[in-house]
């Protein structure tokens, strides 16, 4: 049980870190690139950063159940991709139908990808709120 938990919170750490990181990097990106060189309209840029913001916290999400299938796979837990990415996406996502199921073995490790769901889908409503209050302000007013 608590090995379950262990590697469940190592994986929650990684795609909590991988999460991070592309926000960050994103952020960065931004400041240094996409704001002071595009010659778009206030309107266009806000649209493009929002845009642009929003596929990225998809891609991460998206990247972080891809890695937890993998895992899930790979300890033996679930046979084959689709399963693993179903069960990812369901249980990351806490929908949870609860039509595929983990054996005893795994069930802790699994419950700890909807942790994983939880706290990054709270970094992303967190960020993207605080994102948006910035570039609506500082882009609609031109």
């Amino acid at each position: 049980m608590s090995a379950q938990i262990a590697w469940g919170s190592i994986l929650l750490g990684m795609c909590s870190f991988l999460h991070l990181i592309l926000i960050v990097g994103w952020v960065g990106a931004l400041k240094r690139q996409f704001i002071e060189r595009i010659g778009f309209s206030a309107f266009m840029k806000t649209g493009i950063l929002i845009g642009g913001t929003l596929l990225l916290l998809v891609v991460s999400h998206t990247l972080q159940i891809w890695l937890w299938a993998a895992v899930l796979i790979w300890l033996g837990a679930l046979e084959n991709l689709p399963t693993a990415i179903y069960f990812s996406l369901v249980t990351y996502t806490t929908l949870g139908y609860g039509d595929v199921i983990l054996s005893d073995a795994f069930k802790l490790f699994g419950a700890m990808a909807s942790v994983t769901g939880l706290l990054n889908f709270g970094i992303s409503t967190a960020f993207l709120v605080a994102f948006i209050g910035k570039v609506l302000p500082n882009n609609l007013g031109d």
